[in-house]
This record gives C-alpha cells, structure tokens and sequence, in this order.
C-alpha cells in the first residue's frame, strides 16, 4: 500500500547538503547565489529545500556556522594558543594564506566574500557582526599583552586590531584574485613588519 508520504527522501544527507550549499554561496556570495542555483547543487527540489532548511536565509545562517567552524576557527584557536597577539597574529596570517588558496574549496574567506554587493541588510549586519567579534578578539587579545608589557604601552590596540583584520580581508581577495599561497605568505611576512 502506497502511503503517499511527502518530503525529502530517505537518502537526503543534510550535512552533504550543508557542504554543496556553502560551495555555492563561497564561490557566488550570498545574493547572487539564486534558490535555483542551490537545489540544482545540492540536487534536491526547492520544496524540499525549503522543507529541509526553511528559506535562503536560514540555509545561509546554517552554512556560515559550518563555515565557521571548519575553516574559520583557526583564528581563534591560534589567539587561544599562542603565547602573544604577535604570535597569534602571525600564526593566522600565515594560516589563513593557507585555507584561502586551498584548492579543495573555492578562495578566500565566505564570511567576507559572501557580503560583497548583497542587497540583504540582515546578512550583511550578520557577516559584519562577525567580522567584528573577530576584531574584538583581536583587540582584547593585543590589550591584555600591552598590560603585561609585551607590547609598548602606547600601543593603538583596537588600530593594530583592525589592521590585522585588514591584512586578512585583503588577503582573502587578493587570494579570489588568483594571488597564491606563497604570495600571500610574502604579504603576512610584510605585514607583521609594521608590528610593534
């Protein structure tokens, strides 16, 4: 007897899903990354996407999550790690030289790229918001070395903070642009020269 269920079917792999959707928004971004574009990656029917992950907006949230803990942790496992923010600082720069030409994925960084030109007020406040908590941490990390003296006192903390993040969203483009791996380790040598 034939019980007519509706839905995705047994097979469906959300996590499979999870990873072919966050190709997609990495390689296009967020708003050019049609729901067409999706199913048509994931291999599913938009009903079944939208029964699966509710709309766009909440599969994006979910990739960005997956995103984050995949490729974007390294930041703050190195700021937990290392013994100072220069030594985290350089640890990340040259770290993120790696996973941003990393050739088992598209380049760069998702959580800058998928920004670029989105219409979207709230994925854009979203990305911006993490961006932002990453340059938190950067600045707590570089003010608690100023007050153990291992760095200058008069050091700007929350400049060198958003230098650090500069250097890394213009080595994730630069790395969209076809810059390599090597190219981007020259950058992360330059950049640490302007540490005090």
């Amino acid at each position: 007897m034939v019980t007519g269920q509706r839905g995705r079917p047994r097979s469906f792999d959300r996590d499979a899903a999870l990873d072919k959707a966050m190709t997609a928004f990495w390689e296009r971004g967020y708003e050019a990354t049609s729901i067409s574009d999706l199913t048509a990656s994931i291999g599913i029917s938009a009903p079944s996407l939208y029964a699966a992950f509710g709309d766009k907006r909440k599969l994006f949230d979910e990739v960005v999550a997956v995103y984050a803990s995949r490729y974007g942790d390294f930041a703050g496992v190195a700021l937990a790690e290392e013994p100072t923010a220069r030594a985290a600082v350089e640890r990340i720069l040259r770290e993120a030289a790696e996973v941003y030409t990393d050739p088992a994925h598209p380049p760069g960084c998702m959580v800058i790229s998928a920004a670029i030109n989105t219409t979207s007020e709230e994925v854009a406040r979203a990305l911006r918001m993490r961006r932002n908590a990453g340059l938190e941490l950067f600045e707590r990390r570089i003010r608690a070395d100023v007050a153990t003296g291992a760095l200058p006192p008069d050091t700007d903390a929350r400049a060198l903070a958003r230098y650090a993040g500069a250097v890394l969203q213009g080595m994730s483009q630069q790395s969209r642009d076809g810059a390599t791996r090597e190219e981007l380790e020259a950058v992360a040598e330059r950049a640490l020269l302007a540490w005090p």
